[in-house]
């Protein structure tokens, strides 16, 4: 956001940070035992650090109200008459990319392990969840009471089995039980009926075939998935190709560059692109068969790639080079060398 509260309002946070028992950053080690332990060694060193709780601990009220009640004041504030401009000029709809862009960063801070990173993430999506409940209450819509109410209310009601008398013993059967409430409670006409029309395609793709898989349309073993990707991979061959066959190029850096040429009729272009989003489903498929989010695997994998190609920047700059003056062989021998690194220190 185009704002840091840091700077707009340091007085306000800095009440905030005077409720809470410690400045120290967190950390699992840290973090100190269960209350349970009954080893008073094996608790934080650190006179301010509370024990770590029992799972299912709620947070401590003291502690949290007051702040959290600070943290309200200070989003009210930045929508009223005397607060920000850029603030009181946003919509519901206005500030949707920037609730999508902290999801993102969120997911990253998390894949980081660094626990200071999560938790500013963690604060930034709240700030869209407060910020978007007061503009909402500036329209006299509804409130951040309302939401939290219904949220409290559907998951007793979507819980029985731990609010209720149904047993639920694993997963799959609270999974189940979860289905059938939503199903329950949504009336829905289609079971592809609530899915986000807006999530990632590919993660998409996997939540698709779920939805097909559980009223039992899917391959009855998920090996099957290679045989319908191979297939897939010819159909593309034949779009492609005038014969259909797929060259034997071998990957390599050490061959000729050839220029890439467009599918310019419009017909076949929309041909292949249709083959090429099948071969993708397939994938994702794959995924969803082996307990993998596809959405998550290629996000690791776009991470790695980026990671790779910035040491090989790093790699050139110490040479007084910068990438675009090095030539394709030397950028694969960088790369290959921070791979073999890379499984050295995995």
């Amino acid at each position: 956001m185009p704002h840091d509260f840091h700077l707009n309002f340091q007085g306000e946070l800095n009440s905030l940070r005077y409720y809470h028992p410690t400045q120290q950053p967190l950390s699992g080690e840290s973090y100190g035992k269960t209350m349970t332990d009954p080893d008073p060694q094996s608790k934080s060193t650190s006179p301010d650090m509370p024990p770590r709780p029992e799972p299912g601990t709620p947070p401590d009220y003291n502690i949290l109200t007051p702040a959290f009640e600070k943290l309200c004041d200070v989003i009210a504030r930045l929508r009223s008459p005397e607060g920000c401009p850029w603030d009181r000029e946003q919509t519901l709809e206005s500030i949707k990319p920037y609730t999508l862009e902290e999801t993102y960063e969120l997911l990253e801070a998390i894949d980081s392990g660094n626990d200071q990173h999560i938790i500013e993430e963690l604060g930034d999506l709240l700030l869209q969840i407060i910020l978007d409940a007061q503009i909402a209450a500036d329209e006299g819509r509804f409130d951040l009471t309302h939401i939290v109410d219904r949220l409290t209310q559907k998951m007793i009601d979507r819980h029985p089995h731990v609010f209720g008398n149904v047993n639920a013993e694993t997963s799959d059967e609270v999974r189940k039980n979860w289905d059938q409430i939503k199903e329950q409670e949504k009336q829905r006409r289609s079971i592809f009926d609530g899915l986000p029309q807006d999530l990632p395609a590919l993660a998409r793709a996997a939540r698709v075939a779920e939805k097909a898989a559980k009223v039992g349309y899917d391959f009855p073993h998920r090996d099957m998935l290679f045989d319908k990707l191979r297939e897939e991979i010819q159909e593309l061959a034949d779009e492609i190709y005038p014969d259909g066959i797929i060259p034997e190029t071998r990957a390599t850096v050490e061959a000729e560059i050839i220029a890439d040429t467009e599918v310019v009729d419009l017909k076949s272009r929309h041909r292949v692109e249709g083959e090429l989003g099948d071969i993708l489903f397939v994938v994702a498929n794959i995924a969803r068969r082996w307990k993998i989010n596809p959405e998550e695997a290629l996000r690791k994998s776009n991470r790695k790639f980026q990671q790779r190609v910035e040491k090989i920047e790093q790699e050139l700059e110490q040479t007084g080079r910068s990438i675009q003056e090095a030539s394709l062989q030397e950028m694969e021998k960088i790369y290959q060398a921070v791979k073999k690194q890379e499984r050295l220190n995995s």
